[in-house]
């Protein structure tokens, strides 16, 4: 009695210190100050950037600050929660162009329930996630903390902590479902998600094979309790404001330690594909595929081509993103990428991809490069066992179109697509 009681007053305390930072501006403050620290990051990435990723960095940092805005401050109301799409143009991690990202943040572990249609996509997933994040996230400064404070407070750095593949759902006879968020089994069958006490996030994977024909599924979540909606206050907006910043700052050191830090350091290691479970579930994945990351790198005259086996899967997908891990024609052009759904096959049922300035004429499946000449890029299967190895190879544009598909000689091939701890 007496700790809770105790815990109570200490929440009361925390809550009159985050009204008080708002109110005299100082909550303010320290998110533009954060995004300051965000800003000057890019110097860590050393002479890497070219002028063109500079000004991607630029628009990368805007993005991820409208992303916060949209998904910590305006949807982030205890009492009306929300499952809102990503913000347009808005790609994290490499993120699937097949895919629409679904996200409702919670303040605490409650108990929900996410009620809908199953409509016609081929695949969808929701995953439980957790990131840290402290009880008094809106009652101090972050800023002079810099990228330390990501290791108190980090909400890009989400954990997997439950999940649930459309093909597992108990779906009635008229395409209707219903699925519980708690701590505590509802019952035998009940479509459950466990929700454990750091629990602050569901994020639902949407994967389509064709826009223009299928039907997403219609899904809102709402709180068990009933709770009626509320006013926001000064000390829930003190801490959706410190939640935003801090979601820009994390995912800006995410890229930087992907890029030359030691969760990837794919600078170091370029025109390879490394499957790393832990690479992949490091944010927010789900162990239900294998995702192949790694850097690319070329000069705008030359070409990379790679060839592979898709494994039979649910869907499979390959696409190259600037160094920030962003699509590079943003998902508009039909470009940037490959899948299973729209790809073409040799004869023997290999995939042949050709990254290039222009397309050379040659058949396969072109890419275009966009005027970039280094960046990360992934291949992705879900919903198998088995993994594809990848022939890389490297040589100028001009080769390939005067010498056609000879160019590529076996021996010249980079063999990659390894498994890495």
């Amino acid at each position: 009695m007496a700790d809770a009681l105790n815990e109570a007053m200490d929440m009361r305390e925390i809550e009159a210190r985050s009204a008080q930072r708002l109110l005299s501006g100082q909550s303010w403050d320290d998110f533009c100050d954060v995004l300051k620290v965000a800003g000057r990051m890019i110097d860590q990435f050393r002479d890497d950037p070219s002028d063109l990723d500079r000004a991607e960095w630029y628009r990368f940092l805007t993005r991820l600050a409208r992303s916060g805005f949209e998904r910590l401050i305006e949807n982030a109301e205890p009492t009306r929660p929300r499952l809102r799409d990503m913000v347009w143009r808005q790609s994290i991690n490499v993120q699937t162009v097949d895919q629409d990202h679904l996200m409702c943040q919670f303040d605490e572990a409650r108990d929900y329930r996410i009620v809908g249609t199953r409509g016609t996509i081929p695949y969808f997933v929701l995953a439980l996630l957790s990131a840290p994040a402290p009880d008094d996230a809106g009652a101090r400064d972050w800023a002079p903390l810099g990228v330390d404070g990501l290791k108190l407070f980090d909400p890009a750095n989400l954990k997997t902590t439950g999940f649930l593949g459309s093909q597992q759902l108990r779906v009635e006879a008229d395409g209707r479902f219903e699925i519980i968020l708690s701590k505590n089994d509802p019952g035998e069958g009940k479509n459950w998600l466990k929700l454990q006490p750091d629990t602050n996030c569901i994020l639902i994977r949407l994967v389509w094979s064709d826009r223009e024909k299928e039907v997403a599924p219609d899904m809102r979540i709402e709180r068990l309790d009933g709770a009626d909606p509320e006013p926001v206050t000064p000390a829930l907006m003190a801490n959706n404001l410190a939640w935003a910043a801090q979601n820009v700052l994390g995912y800006a050191e995410l890229v930087r330690n992907w890029w030359n830090g030691t969760q990837g350091n794919f600078a170091a290691k370029l025109n390879r594909l490394d499957y790393s479970r832990a690479q992949y579930l490091s944010n927010g994945g789900v162990p239900d595929r294998h995702v192949a990351f790694g850097g690319w790198e070329k000069r705008l005259d030359e070409a990379l081509v790679l060839e592979f086996a898709p494994p039979n899967c649910e869907y499979w997908n390959f696409q190259i993103c600037n160094i920030w891990q962003e699509n590079l024609d943003t998902f508009e052009d039909g470009n940037g990428w490959v899948n299973n759904y729209r790809f073409a096959a040799e004869p023997d049922g290999r995939v042949r991809i050709i990254i290039a300035e222009h397309d050379p004429g040659l058949g396969g499946n072109w890419v275009n490069s966009y005027a970039h000449e280094k960046g990360i890029w992934g291949l992705r299967l879900v919903r198998t066992e088995s993994t594809a190895a990848v022939n890389l190879w490297r040589l100028p544009l001009a080769q390939l179109e005067a010498e056609g598909l000879t160019a590529l000689k076996p021996e010249a091939a980079i063999a990659t697509g390894q498994f890495v701890d």
